[in-house]
């Protein structure tokens, strides 16, 4: 809700963009009646009321027409309110539907509300301003704070696929689904929702979701430190237990003078110091040894218990 809270305030000062917008949101939330007489007017139904003022803003500024927005309670949904903007005249929805180029030259409305090829969106301002009214339409978005995800839902097959195409003009990757009788195009990787808000003219959404994504960098990168550190003490101790245990096993059985002398030097560091890691046993004996020739000493100590025990 906040980023079409941001992007409902957001309205161009170019005629076409703002009819680019608009044709999305006609083709994504609205639908188009022809009377007995072939009248038409234009209905558009949304339960976001960002989406609403969206629409009639657009109305007035391309159109001079000042669209009511009636308010509808709805028991049965998860939002509670429908927002619905009608345009009755004949002449106006005729015009609406012109510009938008909703309709076809013999009057009847495009099924597919064409997209990719559509005069309306060939500049690139068109094009921003078409997934905009696309996401006010039928889009949603996750709190950044628990995942990444933002979807855009469409009537149609054919839809979703434009949508896809119109999002690779800005190397962006939707992704498509069928769900619950629609098509609905998403968006998982952070990264790429950014891009889109970026697209759509969403800056400050991005700047917070950007801030988020740093924290949760961090936060993870962090954690995977804790984790690593956290093996490495659980590892080092264990395997300084079983040294111990093998120096403890040859001492008991033959005495600590069955080792050679070198070996008695690193098996007595590590019985005095079964907390310290093979670099500070290795600068406790003289002269120091290095990690690797730590590490050779006490596993050569393990062999000779295990010879030992047969």
């Amino acid at each position: 809700m906040k980023v079409k809270k941001e992007l409902a305030k957001h309205v161009s000062n170019a005629m076409h963009c703002r009819i680019a917008e608009l044709s999305a949101l006609i083709s994504m939330c609205g639908s188009v009646l022809i009377d007995e007489n072939s009248h038409y007017k234009i209905r558009i139904k949304t339960e976001t009321e960002p989406t609403a003022e969206k629409v009639k803003v657009l109305l007035w500024k391309t159109f001079h027409f000042d669209a009511e927005i009636k308010t509808r309670d709805n028991a049965y949904s998860k939002v509670g309110k429908t927002y619905t903007l009608t345009v009755d005249d004949n002449l106006l929805a005729l015009k609406i539907l012109q510009a938008t180029k909703l309709i076809n030259g013999n009057g009847e409305i495009e099924e597919n509300f064409s997209i990719t090829n559509n005069v309306v969106i060939k500049k690139d301002c068109c094009k921003r301003a078409f997934i905009r009214g696309a996401f006010m339409a039928a889009g949603s978005i996750s709190d950044p704070n628990k995942s990444y995800h933002l979807e855009i839902k469409c009537n149609s097959n054919k839809k979703s696929e434009q949508l896809v195409n119109l999002l690779e003009n800005y190397d962006i990757e939707g992704k498509m689904v069928a769900r619950k009788g629609h098509y609905v195009v998403y968006i998982k990787e952070g990264e790429g929702i950014v891009d889109l808000l970026n697209v759509m003219e969403a800056h400050v959404s991005l700047m917070e979701m950007e801030n988020i994504r740093i924290l949760k960098g961090m936060s993870n990168y962090y954690n995977r430190q804790v984790n690593c550190e956290t093996a490495n003490i659980k590892k080092t101790v264990t395997t300084s237990v079983r040294q111990i245990d093998d120096i403890d096993f040859i001492i008991e059985e033959k005495g600590l003078n069955y080792l050679p002398v070198k070996l008695q030097d690193i098996a007595i560091v590590r019985k005095e110091h079964p907390d310290a890691s093979l670099q500070e046993l290795g600068e406790m004996l003289d002269p120091p040894l290095g990690k690797s020739g730590v590490n050779h000493r006490l596993r050569k100590i393990c062999q000779m218990a295990e010879e030992i025990r047969g």
